[in-house]
């Protein structure tokens, strides 16, 4: 792979950087929130001082989080948090233009990947940023000699907060970090409206597949696997859905979608979504049962849903066919996996919508901001998003789309604040 290297970061092409940087301003015109927070931490620089590594995917909107913890008085170095997520023009543009040292290449191998972990690490940081948990087990496992400095982290995905929840578990996570996908800004807007459409444009972009009419498997029905549903379902799809829990997959019979366990589900889909945070969820045995021509996919932060490496000691011969879409032979069928396996929505498009991670990356550094505040109080462990930042970025976001809402009366707020008045 042909990448160049300064002493900032680890990019592509820098080459790339005005292309880049148009596409940042483009992607800040649609993420008023955490333009005004940026706004407000020029101003009062509550991040003075502090060192930050991040963990991100490298697009466009995270360009401009990590400009506002740098307008607030960070240092910030970032890197990738998946090997197809980056965006190589952002990359040059964040060293090139904004002197925010960034390592991070598209279709970078292992190596590469965690190499650039460690250069951002090198930092000695006293703050992470996570996304999908990979930096935090580095440090715990490998660099424990930087956790002295460390005093806070922030985590973005749903994977990597199920991992830190079990770090705190076995009593081995040793700094505080805020789970900002526990926020309702988060989880209700970018895991639900964000993966539903992101996922379904990297989908159309790899194979350009018609969905009405086709029988989708959606596996998982969280906030990402709900959001992923009603997409398909409004563009024509008849959904599956496969889950482990009974409330969720009760939830989707009630939303209007069949329910049934992946071996059943695997033999009539044309299409296979995996977006659950688990390990072999399309595994040698669903493989066994799958139609001619069946399309596979993972939304999900990991590529280990899928179980490539089953998929290939089943298949007589694998074919890249366009980017993204390679055809597996197997005892005379084909079955299509895309963007190996790893999540469809940033490797084949561009993740979600700026507008949407406005208030994903508005709680970043507004989390960021009460890391710093709190270090001294804030012992290890897993933090939800405080409640009244989650409802000041709401506040925000409305305010933005100069949508007004009630307020409490005086009488109201005494009411319902009492106990006495009753039938």
């Amino acid at each position: 792979m042909q990448t160049e290297v300064s002493s900032k970061g680890d990019v592509k092409n820098f080459g790339l950087a005005d292309k880049g940087k148009v596409r940042i301003e483009w992607a800040d015109s649609t993420m008023p929130v955490l333009r005004m927070i940026r706004e407000r931490f020029a101003d009062e620089q509550p991040l003075a001082g502090v060192k930050i590594a991040a963990c991100l995917h490298v697009t466009t909107e995270t360009a401009n989080l990590v400009r506002t913890l740098k307008a607030g008085g960070a240092s910030v170095f970032l890197c990738a948090s998946n090997p197809l997520s980056t965006q190589d023009d952002v990359a040059a543009a964040l060293n090139v233009h904004y002197d925010i040292p960034t390592f991070a290449i598209k279709g970078e191998d292992r190596d590469t990947y965690f190499g650039h972990i460690d250069a951002v690490l090198n930092s000695n940081p006293n703050m992470t940023m996570d996304d999908g948990n990979d930096l935090v087990t580095r440090i715990h496992q490998d660099r424990r000699e930087l956790l002295d400095a460390i005093f806070g982290g922030t985590e973005e995905t749903t994977t990597g907060v199920i991992r830190l929840q079990s770090m705190t578990a076995d009593g081995a996570l040793a700094y505080p970090i805020v789970a900002v996908n526990e926020a309702d800004t988060k989880h209700l807007f970018d895991n639900r409206y964000g993966t539903g459409q992101s996922t379904i444009d990297g989908l159309l972009r790899a194979t350009n597949m018609l969905l009405a009419g086709k029988r989708v498997a959606v596996a998982g029905y969280g906030w990402c696997g709900r959001g992923l549903a009603s997409r398909l379902s409004g563009l024509g799809a008849n959904v599956i859905v496969t889950e482990i829990n009974p409330t969720r997959a009760l939830e989707a019979v009630m939303d209007g979608y069949l329910a049934m366990p992946m071996e059943e589900a695997a033999k009539v889909a044309d299409l296979i979504i995996t977006v659950t945070g688990n390990l072999n969820v399309l595994d040698r045995r669903h493989f066994a049962v799958m139609k001619d021509g069946v399309v596979i996919a993972n939304t999900g932060h990991f590529n280990d849903e899928i179980n490539i490496p089953a998929l290939e000691s089943l298949a007589s011969s694998r074919t890249l066919l366009r980017d993204f879409v390679e055809q597996f032979d197997v005892n005379g069928r084909k079955i299509y996996l895309l963007a190996e396996g790893r999540l469809l929505n940033l490797s084949a498009a561009e993740g979600h919508p700026a507008a949407v991670m406005d208030m994903s990356f508005a709680n970043q550094a507004l989390s960021a901001e009460y890391l710093q505040q709190k270090k001294a109080e804030l012992s290890p462990g897993v933090y939800i998003v405080p409640t009244e930042i989650d409802q000041e970025i709401a506040r925000l976001k409305l305010a933005s789309m100069n949508i007004d809402i009630d307020v409490l009366t005086p009488e109201q707020e005494l009411y319902i604040n009492s106990w006495q008045s009753g039938t």
